[in-house]
């Protein structure tokens, strides 16, 4: 049976070459209308001329909505209550914001009566497989078009001929090709020479944070509190998800916290090798951390710590609204129900370290710890505890030793 003809789609726009080039190409190939959709997490200046350039491109409408409260509350958060962290250093910037971009983009979508909805991933990458399991989830009616994996435009150079062809102006030249992502909790920078792992990251690259050398010489302390998980103030001031993590990124930034190299596995099946910097983001994970420590019991912690690589395989593959992920995440946060307290880092060179720690909830007993004299503990029996969980080795031992 044949597809019904496209008459309306809603893009997921930033701006940027690849979807600038993909809003006249769905023009030119479907001769449909494209509705622009661009959803605000924190993209700052970038957003000034996303309007008039859909326009100018040849978008019949234009939607900039601002949902940095909901990026950090309903997803950000959630995520550090999991102190989630794939292949032990990405903390999943990228792809915590492609769940709330698709589920936006098909709201717009049933609003204007859309029947279809594309995206400007590539065929190679992870943020295609995120899309399009958001789509599915939440409005698999829809008809998905992802022009990379169907039209003939196959490099980024390509794109910026193409562009330059029709008159569309963007941010990437052949000159400087880095691919960027950028939002409140992370800026990305992936493609041209950062595609040999070899090389060295241009200093003048990194967009937020200034580099640990150049980082002032005086070190700053900065205190954060915890309420069942979820950071509430800082320096004291309680202050809305946004905000708060924007104070974070701002002292993180200047300290040169958060920069990280790395090469990932992505879930079609490559390689690929990413720079990020996540400056607040890395001091409220070091934070959490740390307030864990004090609350949380022991077998609960190490429970949680064996599915937190799930759990961030399921992020970072796109399965945010996928039962399993919304399963674990009830587990993660009935977890966080003690962690509450406050935390003080000390923030220097690249450094956030952690000063002090208190809580209401604490499991901290000194009068057990001591190394002093006790009346709390009796050291004799650990002589059983210890014989106890000998018994299995020492009769493996016996046993080999008679063969």
């Amino acid at each position: 049976m044949p597809e019904q003809p496209v008459r309306k789609v809603v893009l997921a726009y930033s701006g940027g070459l690849d979807t600038s080039v993909i809003l006249r190409w769905l023009i030119e190939t479907f001769g449909c209308d494209v509705v622009a959709f661009c959803a605000d997490l924190g993209q700052g200046e970038e957003l000034l001329t996303v309007r008039d350039k859909a326009l100018k491109t040849g978008a019949s409408r234009v939607f900039v909505e601002d949902l940095r409260e909901e990026f950090v509350r309903d997803f950000v958060f959630p995520m550090l209550r999991a102190n989630a962290v794939y292949e032990g250093g990405y903390l999943l910037g990228t792809s915590i914001a492609r769940p709330l971009i698709a589920k936006r983009q098909v709201e717009i979508a049933a609003q204007e009566g859309a029947d279809a909805v594309a995206h400007g991933a590539t065929g190679k990458g992870n943020d295609q497989v995120r899309f399009e399991l958001t789509y599915a989830a939440l409005a698999p009616h829809l008809r998905v078009i992802a022009p990379w994996r169907q039209w003939e435009l196959g490099s980024r150079s390509a794109l910026i001929a193409y562009a330059e062809r029709h008159g569309i102006p963007v941010p990437v030249t052949a000159e400087h090709p880095f691919s960027t992502d950028r939002n409140l909790f992370h800026m990305s920078y992936e493609g041209g020479m950062l595609e040999d792992p070899w090389a060295e990251p241009p200093p003048k690259m990194f967009l937020l944070t200034v580099s640990p050398e150049a980082a002032p010489d005086v070190p700053a302390q900065v205190e954060i509190d915890f309420e069942t998980g979820t950071p509430v103030a800082v320096d004291g001031k309680r202050l809305g998800p946004a905000d708060l993590l924007e104070r974070l990124n701002r002292l993180g930034a200047e300290h040169g916290i958060g920069r990280v190299d790395l090469v990932e596995n992505r879930y079609v099946g490559m390689k690929s090798r990413g720079v990020y910097e996540t400056p607040g983001g890395t001091i409220l994970h070091v934070a959490h951390r740390a307030i864990e420590s004090l609350t949380l019991d022991r077998e609960l912690l190490h429970l949680r710590d064996s599915l937190m690589p799930r759990y961030a395989e399921m992020i970072y593959y796109g399965y945010w609204f996928s039962p399993e992920r919304i399963a674990l995440q009830r587990l993660m946060d009935d977890a966080q129900q003690d962690v509450t307290g406050s935390v003080r880092l000390k923030l220097y060179k690249g450094s956030p370290t952690v000063l002090g720690r208190r809580s209401p909830q604490s499991l901290y007993r000194p009068d057990f710890a001591t190394f002093e004299a006790d009346r709390v503990y009796r050291q004799s029996d650990a002589e059983g505890f210890i014989n106890l969980n000998a018994l299995r080795l020492r009769i493996r031992a016996l046993r080999d030793r008679r063969t």
